[in-house]
């Protein structure tokens, strides 16, 4: 037999997958803040409006109305996190922060935040803002489909 090592990503991936990823993901964080804030602490389902996709193709994540202009909203289902520094312009970020990979939790003071070991990272390109952290959030794209965010 040989000996094989699975990673942490591997297995928060395939439970993420499996469909049971959120708790075990928010278990990463600390304090009473959820994967669900944004600057309009608004909370919410995450992914409310969310359709089921097959890899590959588009999902639907939200409303462009759930998230605030100089905010953002994380989509904790789709390990997602999609900003809005100016009026209409959307970014999206993985989730997932680059130092240790647990899930970031608030978006805030155009930061997207993780508070597991403090990293920050800009709204408008997910680079580093404040460490541990030395990789920016790896990109995601998103675009705006009528009054939906939706996720290629």
């Amino acid at each position: 037999m040989t000996d094989q090592k699975i990673t942490r990503r591997q297995i928060l991936g395939g439970v993420a997958v499996a469909g049971v990823g959120v708790p075990l993901l928010a278990a990463c964080g600390s304090g009473d803040t959820t994967a669900e804030d944004s600057t309009s602490g608004s909370g919410g389902t995450g992914a409310a409006g969310s359709a089921s996709s097959a890899p590959g193709s588009a999902e639907t994540l939200g409303a462009t109305s759930d998230v605030p202009v100089g905010g953002g909203k994380i989509y904790a289902d789709s390990a997602v996190v999609v900003t809005q520094p100016t009026a209409g312009s959307y970014e999206g970020f993985s989730a997932i922060c680059t130092h240790q990979g647990c899930p970031v939790t608030s978006v805030s003071d155009g930061t997207i935040n993780c508070t597991c070991h403090g990293s920050k990272f800009s709204i408008k390109d997910g680079s580093v803002v404040q460490g541990p952290a030395t990789q920016s959030l790896e990109k995601v794209t998103v675009t705006v489909e009528g009054s939906n965010i939706v996720k290629s």
